[in-house]
């Protein structure tokens, strides 16, 4: 899944290392538990060769749990899983009203779409009787991981928008309807959840004749640019997050990091 998750071309991956990529293959179950204990592991490693880790990424619950950790959680029931997965696809929309209904903060932050999340949302309330926003709060992301130095690279509304409908292109143009056709072949259909992420989706719509390509292309505009909405509300709850534009940032950058290794023995 090369194309679709805009992955650095192997020539960005022979001028930098770069880590965790390739890990499982695309029906293996991948949570923020999972990547926290690899990160921390990777990062450590790292860390003992002298080097600084840099952590690149827009989900942020996945870089929370890795710099906060994430509350012990009751384990996963497949079962349970496949039949909310059944029920959504019956009728979309009801994992969400469930969610408002049982664990509303969660449900306020998790999108009708985000089958994964909205699941893991329910099987913590049904197997506790209690709300995973209940156990998160009391957590309070509390079992921090070293030091760390967040920068939130943020081009603007207008500029955001207009590398979204270019990237949105290029994914198309790069092969991302070859991508999913060849996934398919090899056994990974349709209805498997990663084959539902954003780029995916849309792809496997054309292939399946549902839309045209000009259509599943601002299809992935609008999705894309949901996502970045969510993700700028996600961060600006980081209060220790320094905000910059791409072009204009880099003296913040150096400034902040002058200060921050001076400061600290720093682990990320």
């Amino acid at each position: 899944m090369d194309i679709g998750t805009a992955k650095p071309s192997a020539a960005e991956r022979a001028r930098v290392p770069h880590h965790l990529f390739d890990l499982v293959t695309p029906e293996e179950r991948f949570d923020a538990a999972r990547y926290r204990d690899l990160a921390r592991s990777m990062i450590v490693e790292i860390a003992s060769r002298g080097r600084l880790a840099v952590v690149v990424g827009g989900t942020g619950l996945y870089l929370r749990a890795l710099a906060r950790g994430l509350f012990a959680g009751p384990r996963a029931l497949p079962r349970l899983r496949s039949v909310l997965a059944g029920l959504e696809a019956l009728r979309p929309g009801t994992l969400h009203r469930w969610c408002r209904r049982l664990d509303p903060d969660a449900a306020a932050r998790i999108h009708a779409r985000d089958i994964l999340r909205l699941i893991r949302s329910l099987e913590v309330a049904f197997q506790t009787g209690t709300a995973m926003s209940a156990f998160q709060q009391q957590h309070g992301f509390a079992d921090r991981f070293g030091e760390a130095l967040m920068f939130v690279v943020d081009p603007g509304t207008a500029e955001l928008k207009r590398r979204i409908r270019q990237r949105s292109r290029e994914l198309f143009e790069r092969g991302l309807l070859d991508e999913v056709r060849s996934l398919w072949a090899m056994g990974f259909g349709p209805d498997l959840p990663v084959m539902r992420s954003i780029g995916y989706l849309e792809a496997g719509r054309v292939l399946r004749g549902e839309r045209s390509l000009a259509e599943a292309t601002e299809d992935l505009v609008r999705s894309t640019e949901r996502f970045a909405k969510r993700q700028r509300t996600w961060f600006r709850a980081e209060r220790d997050a320094i905000w910059l534009h791409p072009e204009s940032g880099r003296r913040q950058i150096f400034g902040a990091m002058r200060r921050f290794l001076g400061r600290t023995e720093p682990t990320l």
